[in-house]
């Protein structure tokens, strides 16, 4: 299909801007290797077993549509970063009505968000590249997208030559912050200078595989296409040294008659024959492409009458092909948290949601029997449930009926359709008159997330998403914002873990007077109020260990039938985890550190509950 006619009326279906079909289209017909990237065995790069985020970069790319058409299609299960000038061409997260921008962080090089996003600065270049690497643990992202362009009214002749350090820049990004095995996908125009052909040559030895494709979506007449680089080889460091340094010296060339015209001997070029080759057989096939084009425009334009009869019928069928749905584009309703909640749980008992936990006392001891059929977490403050309308659109509620969903009064965002079980807990760092304090959002369980209702998901599993989602939604370049975390688990029967995270210190206010202390693995502390046990596995089924196999094992108290898999009717949902949990509260006469007052013999002690644990799960 080489007609382009879909282009103006196919682009207001799904994201954005034209330039979200340009990506669905190249998307598609380049077997999703963007938004479900394989390595060269084809085996996914995204291992979601282990809850991974499909991590993106988005450069030169204002408004956004790009990446407004890779979160429309993963979700929450992707993180993207984007760095573009800043100004009217910026992005425009605001006009995301398909996608959840809250899961898009823009980075503008130094200086971050208050930088100015020139991606021909080699300073911004290496606080995008230091700021990616740390946010995808060293790896880099799995795809990069670039989509640069400048208006060249009257030199439109001149564009590849007036576009050349902006390419080699977006390509200099992509061997940059792209992990090995990832793909690259950028804006081209003419390809006919040494220099141009030596930057994709560069590409070619870098990558795996490297194609140049101008979609159907591309206006047919222009010199616009793209080139698409699969699987980044490893050991490129060298190339991409070579390109920052040419970058350096164009900046030293701007505004002087000298320039920078080759990047790789023309002699090379021309010994690769199969590149050479292909290089000709592109060009003169976009060439091609454009004369057809050019014709066809002059001849519509001398005859008013004529007109594409084809044209629905191809919008049709391409949005059958890409997976896009045949509907108007338009702003999300808005909606009150009430309603809103209504929605998401889908006619479960409201009465679900004002249960109250059971108070772990030397009366209720026994509850937590088998000792490994339950996991235990810290808590900071009262439990809420938190809903997500979008934005900083965030409301709490307590589960009372009686009670309303209050405005939440931090500076947070999360995506639309969100349903979660938190604390807000005032967290410190340092002690003294250093001492800081930040109220921080402690997810204990979800139960939707992004509109994907995970209820009916284990307990570790839902955990485990809650983890992912938070990485998604975090936002490393806005410490003005209040963090959002996931609450560490442990297993019961290894309480013990957490007396270790246990000191007293100094809290402003208090007097002088050291206070008891939790000490999360993000280095922040809180005033522990209590202890939640959670049971994660559903009658009749519990857990027990196999001393001949030293390992855990399933068991039926019904039916007798024992297994080392995990049956499905096992796993206890949201309901049943939140009616069924337990509180030890630590109040006073509660003696959990050595440093306390001692224990009231009429309160359950830590040496009880320790004790109970170690006999129980032997």
């Amino acid at each position: 299909m080489k007609h382009s006619f879909v282009g103006k009326t196919c682009f207001t279906v799904c994201c954005s801007v034209r330039a979200a079909m340009k990506m669905a289209n190249m998307d598609f017909v380049f077997d999703r290797i963007f938004t479900n990237p394989r390595d060269s065995c084809g085996k996914p790069l995204v291992k979601d077993r282990e809850a991974e985020l499909l991590y993106f970069a988005d450069v030169c790319a204002g408004p956004g549509g790009f990446s407004e058409y890779v979160l429309w299609r993963k979700k929450w299960h992707a993180k993207g970063f984007g760095m573009t000038l800043k100004g009217p061409n910026d992005f425009k997260l605001e006009d995301f009505y398909s996608a959840s921008s809250e899961l898009f962080e823009p980075y503008y090089g130094e200086g971050g968000i208050d930088g100015d996003g020139d991606i021909t600065r080699p300073e911004n270049i290496t606080a995008f590249r230091n700021f990616v690497l740390d946010n995808t643990d060293r790896k880099g992202v799995h795809f990069l997208m670039a989509d640069g362009g400048f208006s060249v009214e009257g030199q439109e002749n001149l564009q590849e030559i007036l576009s050349k350090q902006l390419l080699l820049c977006q390509f200099l990004m992509a061997l940059s912050v792209v992990r090995t095995g990832g793909h690259f996908i950028c804006k081209t125009f003419d390809l006919f200078t040494p220099f141009s052909v030596g930057l994709i040559y560069l590409l070619y030895c870098c990558f795996e595989r490297v194609c140049l494709f101008k979609p159907i979506t591309s206006r047919p007449a222009n010199s616009e296409r793209y080139v698409v680089c699969k699987g980044l080889k490893v050991g490129i460091d060298d190339v991409r040294e070579y390109l920052f340094s040419v970058n350096i010296k164009l900046n030293q060339l701007r505004n002087t008659d000298s320039d920078v015209n080759l990047v790789v001997p023309l002699d090379v070029i021309k010994g690769d024959h199969e590149f050479t080759d292909y290089m000709i057989r592109s060009n003169e096939s976009h060439c091609s492409l454009q004369i057809k084009a050019l014709a066809k425009i002059h001849a519509f334009v001398q005859d008013t009458t004529l007109s594409e009869p084809r044209q629905a019928e191809i919008r049709k069928e391409c949005l059958r092909l890409w997976g896009i749905p045949d509907q108007a584009r338009v702003a999300p309703s808005s909606s009150d948290p009430k309603s809103k909640f209504f929605e998401l749980i889908q006619g479960t008992e409201i009465d679900i949601f004002s249960y109250k936990p059971t108070l772990l006392t030397s009366k209720t001891l026994e509850k937590i029997r088998p000792v490994l059929d339950y996991r235990c977490m810290v808590s900071g403050s009262e439990q809420k449930f938190l809903i997500g309308l979008g934005k900083s659109q965030i409301y709490t509620w307590d589960g009372r009926q009686s009670d309303r969903w209050v405005k939440l009064d931090l500076k947070t965002e999360l995506p639309r359709d969100t349903l979660l079980s938190v604390e807000i807990v005032h967290e410190l760092k340092g002690e003294g008159k250093a001492q800081r304090k930040i109220s921080a959002i402690h997810i204990l369980d979800v139960l939707v997330l992004n509109g994907s209702d995970v209820r009916e998901q284990h307990f570790n599993q839902r955990i485990q998403l809650a983890e992912k989602f938070v990485k998604a939604v975090s936002k490393p370049s806005r410490p003005d914002m209040n963090p959002i975390r996931v609450k560490e688990v442990y297993r019961l029967e290894e309480m013990e873990k957490i007396f270790v995270r246990l000191e007293m210190k100094i809290i402003k206010g208090s007097s002088g007077i050291p206070k008891l202390s939790y000490t999360g693995r993000d280095d922040r502390h809180f005033v522990p109020t209590g202890l939640y046990i959670v049971r994660t596995v559903n009658e009749p089924w519990t857990m027990g260990f196999s001393k001949s196999f030293r390992r855990k094992f399933f068991y039926n108290k019904k039916t007798k039938l024992s297994t080392f898999d995990l049956p499905a009717d096992s796993i206890a949902p949201f309901h049943i985890c939140y009616y069924g949990r337990l509180f030890w509260e630590w109040g006073d006469g509660i003696r959990v550190h050595d440093s306390q007052k001692p224990q009231d013999p009429d309160k359950l002690s830590k040496e009880d509950v320790l004790s109970f644990i170690h006999t129980h799960s032997a």
